[in-house]
């Protein structure tokens, strides 16, 4: 489904799916919200439910059909169209989802979506951290981690949609298993999980301690900032981003690893490919996902007044 050519959209709607929040918000051309709603998760959190939910918010947000379209940012790869989730590891029954056509039959408005650490991205280029920047990189340091890449201003999906999955990346074949089936995957080395494996504390804790220089909870940080710092260098290393943002749970920890982490980026990357990043932490928040599933709305309903990155739709059949 699109628009006329000739439509002038002046809001859209984004919306993040995470594992236990729904996060949804009505947003104007220019990045006001103009109103922000959140929901839990259904649970079990299946498609048929989640889909469910998601028509119940939309209709509390937006009763009145302000916006002309809506974006998604769904918890695992989507397809190049931005029309199907492929997989969500962390969400049962998630397999090839045609999740914008079951919200397109009941909405009649267009639906696009994306991986929820992609419109993360575009959420820190939009209107947080990233202004200003053409090249960057966002890790997403939570239950999981996630990323996006932004590059010449445009996400990064690849041929088909699904590129940039920087938690997969491999740190140590000896590593704990991956859901993925990978071994020693970067998400299993700096994700609050493994965290909580190194020390044995919640990370708010381990930072409670390490802010009254624990020398324990002081070493685990370190250790946690050199193993982050190695996973960064090879991401690095393929794409030099100009800036590189921390977000999830773990990021507002940043000050008691920044040192160690910086360290081992110093270490391991060439100066020419360094030269000039910084690594700063994202500005929006739990928000960063809503904001960047609705640019990516605007974007893909071609705003001729806003337009940027983004890609163009297709469709496909309706829920069980």
């Amino acid at each position: 489904m699109t628009l006329p050519a000739a439509a002038r959209v002046t809001q859209v709607i984004g919306v993040d799916i995470g594992g236990t929040v729904l996060k949804l918000g009505r947003f104007g051309a220019t990045g006001q919200c103009r109103a922000h709603l959140e929901l839990p998760t259904p649970q079990p959190a299946t498609p048929g439910a989640v889909t469910t939910a998601l028509l119940e918010g939309l209709e509390r947000l937006d009763p009145r059909h302000q916006a002309s379209g809506i974006g998604i940012g769904v918890p695992g790869p989507a397809n190049r169209a931005g029309r199907v989730a492929r997989l969500a590891m962390n969400l049962p029954g998630w397999r090839d989802v045609p999740l914008a056509d079951w919200l397109e039959a009941q909405q009649d408005r267009p639906v696009t979506i994306a991986n929820d650490a992609d419109c993360a991205a575009m959420g820190e280029l939009w209107l947080g951290a990233g202004r200003g920047v053409q090249d960057l990189l966002l890790l997403t340091l939570g239950t999981g981690v996630g990323g996006g890449v932004i590059m010449g201003g445009r996400l990064l999906t690849g041929r088909s949609g699904i590129a940039t999955e920087p938690g997969l990346i491999l740190l140590d074949p000896a590593g704990p298993r991956c859901k993925s089936g990978n071994h020693g995957s970067l998400e299993q080395h700096c994700s609050i999980g493994a965290l909580k494996r190194l020390s044995g504390l919640e990370p708010l804790e381990l930072a409670a301690r390490a802010a009254r220089q624990d020398a324990t909870a002081l070493a685990h940080w370190h250790t946690y900032g050199r193993r982050l710092g190695m996973g960064i260098a090879s991401l690095v290393y393929l794409f030099t981003p100009e800036r590189v943002l921390l977000g999830g749970g773990v990021a507002g920890a940043l000050p008691h690893f920044r040192a160690a982490l910086e360290q081992e980026l110093h270490q391991r990357l060439l100066p020419v490919f360094r030269e000039d990043m910084v690594i700063v932490p994202c500005r929006l928040g739990n928000g960063a996902g809503r904001s960047g599933a609705a640019r990516l709305a605007l974007d893909r309903l071609s705003l001729p007044e806003d337009s940027g990155p983004g890609e163009a739709s297709g469709k496909q059949n309706s829920p069980d």
